[in-house]
């Protein structure tokens, strides 16, 4: 008896979560409420879990382990991504940085050439 109530609680709380990464195979973003499974005002990084499109290490800019709703607005913007790391500019083939290639000091002659006498 014991066993079936704890079965009927767990599936009770996974419901949420179902509808919700069911919204998220349409290619939007869940609404913050929809996340916000136990509606306490904040998304814990297991019910941000359920929407693929937030970095929840990146979203959480305060780091106190939950989304407010701020920082579920700028994870969407996409502010709360790292910035792209620099790209270095081409290297110019006379820069005095990099080794130049040298031609050999003497061209071998060919085989087939026979020598002068």
């Amino acid at each position: 008896m014991k066993s079936r109530s704890l079965i009927t609680l767990a599936v009770a709380a996974l419901i949420p979560l179902g509808a919700a990464v069911a919204g998220d195979k349409s290619g939007k973003a869940a609404s913050f409420d929809a996340l916000d499974a136990n509606s306490d005002g904040r998304i814990s990084q297991t019910e941000a879990a359920v929407d693929s499109k937030i970095v929840f290490s990146s979203a959480d800019a305060n780091g106190d382990g939950y989304l407010d709703k701020a920082e579920w607005k700028a994870s969407l913007k996409g502010s709360a991504a790292p910035a792209p790391a620099p790209q270095s500019e081409p290297v110019s083939p006379t820069d005095p940085s990099m080794p130049q290639a040298t031609e050999p000091a003497s061209t071998p002659q060919s085989d087939t050439e026979t020598p002068r006498q």
